[in-house]
Parts: structure tokens; C-alpha cells; sequence
């Protein structure tokens, strides 16, 4: 069963959904998960296929767009900044401690992709949070530092951007990844997993209208400067770490060990899935399934009671 929600991040209207246990009674008090989800994707997406794996195993599960994109509010559309996704997180926990049927003492957090990167960032400061999960986790900032061809030219080309912009020229988006696989292909695209994202977002059954696959070209002046690992000394909760054995561009197995590694946390635990690509862990059931079996397992035991 999925509960349509909203709540406010700073006057703008965040949208979610909450996937509720099969044997949901509304005067119980549940063990919750927060999802944060990978940069372009909604809630109906890579969250919604956590989420309800999630649910099954006896968690409220709440996934949202982030601000600026999906049904979620705020302008300018498309924008992808990273303050603002962390503190759409700190808001998602704020709803769930007004819920009756949410015991506050035993919310976790679980972010994929770049949401990993984000729920890492958020739960630094937050508390809240007794647990935190990532599946493929990556941060963004330093992927698309070490992706895009020349950073320094993209920060001048932003500057140059925003610039138009203040003069009344209309908003430069881009593609976060090719519109099709017959565009990838006339783009000259080979890469396995870049075409496994085209196929996912574009070409399956998980293609959604709310996910416009389109970046707001400014977002790249805050992405470039966010370091979602940093101050790890703050990162104590107890953490799961999974990653994809197959490794790729996205570069999602090294930034889950360097995660690994730089929490100090002394209940941390790190699963590698054997044979899975970075996408492959989006929707895969042979893939999914030991990652969500393994994070029930986690957040039970250290959201216990």
C-alpha cells in the first residue's frame, strides 16, 4: 500500500510517497527508512523498487523527488543542487517524526547512486538517523570532476551562463544521458553501462514523465564544488555499504570502498554483489534482491527497540 505525502523544504513542496508494511496498522509504531535516489530519477523509479522491497520486510518506506524536479515544486525546473537534495533528506525525517505511526527513535536512511553520496552528507549532522545504508553509492561531485572532459572550462562556461541568463536569455538544459539508444549510438556511444542507463531511464518499463532527463546547466557550479565524503570523522552510525562486483565508469565499487574506509563507525559492513554492474543494481531481481535482503537485515538489527 503507498500513502501519497508532501512536505516543505524552505517553503518548497516536496512530494513523496510512502510505501506502508503489508500488515500496516496505523495505530503501530513502525521502524522507517528514508530513500534518497539517484541523480534525474523520481520517486516511482529506483526508490520505489527499494521501497517496496523495504516495505515487504515490515519498514515504512518514504521516497520523494527532490526539489526542483518531479512532482516536487521550486524553480528553477531541473536544477540538481546539492544543498538543496541534503536538505530535502533533513525535511523527509522531519515529516516522518510528525507521524503517529512512525516510532522516531528507529528511522534510517538509505541512498543509491548519487542519493548515496547525499544521504552520507545528511546524516553527518542528523542524528535522527540511527542507521545509514548505500547501494552504488557515489559522489557526485567528485564524478563529475573527474567525468566531464575539462571542469575548469565548464565552471567558465557557467559563469558565461548564468551571465546570459541575468540579461534575460532563457535557461541552458542538457541531457543527463542520451534520449535513446539509437541517439547514443549516432553519438557515437559504445560504453556498456552508459548504455545500460539509456535503456533503463529511456527504454524500459521503468521510463517515467517525470523524469525529464534534463539538467538545469547551471547545477554544474554547485556539483563540481561538493565533496560528499568529507568530514568522515562525523559518519558513526552504524553503516552497510554495497556495491556492484562489476566495475565500471561510474566508479560506484571504488567510492563504496573508499566510504568503507573513511568511516570510523565500529559497526560497519561492506557487500559487494557479485557479477552486478552500477545499473544492473537499480532493478535487477537476481541483483536486488541480496541488496535488499541485506539491508532488512541491517536496519533491523540496528533499528531495533
Amino acid at each position: 500500500m503507498i500513502k501519497r505525502v508532501s512536505f516543505s523544504n524552505r517553503g518548497i513542496e516536496v512530494v513523496g510517497n510512502i510505501h506502508l508494511p503489508t500488515d500496516f496498522d496505523e495505530g503501530g509504531a513502525y521502524p522507517a527508512v528514508v530513500l534518497a535516489t539517484p541523480g534525474s530519477s523520481v520517486k516511482e523509479q529506483i526508490g520505489a523498487i527499494y521501497a517496496e522491497r523495504l516495505s515487504a520486510k515490515g519498514f515504512i518506506a518514504l521516497t520523494f523527488d527532490p526539489s526542483y524536479q518531479g512532482e516536487s515544486g521550486g524553480e528553477p525546473r531541473d536544477l540538481e543542487d546539492p544543498a538543496v537534495r541534503v536538505e530535502d533528506i533533513h525535511c523527509a525525517v522531519d515529516h516522518l517524526a510528525t507521524l503517529s505511526y512512525v516510532n522516531d527513535a528507529r528511522i534510517g536512511l538509505l541512498g543509491i547512486c548519487a542519493g548515496g553520496g547525499y544521504a552520507i552528507k545528511a546524516a553527518l549532522t542528523e542524528r535522527r538517523f540511527k542507521a545509514v545504508g548505500t547501494v552504488v553509492a557515489n559522489d557526485i561531485g567528485e564524478a563529475m570532476r573527474r567525468l566531464l572532459p575539462d571542469a575548469r572550462q565548464t565552471l567558465l562556461d557557467v559563469a558565461a551562463e548564468r551571465t546570459a541568463q541575468a540579461r534575460g536569455a532563457a535557461a541552458r538544459r542538457d541531457p543527463w544521458i542520451a534520449d535513446s539508444l539509437v541517439e547514443a549510438e549516432a553519438a557515437g556511444i559504445t560504453d556498456p553501462e552508459l548504455l545500460e542507463a539509456v535503456t533503463f531511464y529511456r527504454e524500459s518499463e521503468y521510463r517515467h514523465p517525470n523524469s525529464t532527463n534534463r539538467l538545469l546547466f547551471v547545477s554544474y557550479g554547485a556539483l563540481l564544488g561538493f565533496d560528499a565524503f568529507s568530514l568522515p570523522e562525523l559518519l558513526t552510525q552504524p553503516l552497510q555499504v554495497i556495491v556492484g562486483g562489476r566495475r565500471g565508469p561510474t566508479g560506484q565499487y571504488e567510492a563504496g570502498r573508499r566510504l568503507f574506509d573513511l568511516s570510523p563507525s565500529r559497526a560497519k559492513h561492506f557487500l559487494e554483489v557479485e557479477g552486478a554492474g552500477h545499473y544492473d543494481m537499480y532493478y535487477k531481481p537476481e541483483y536486488v534482491g541480496p541488496a535488499t535482503a541485506r539491508l532488512a537485515e541491517f536496519f533491523s538489527e540496528h533499528l531495533a527497540p
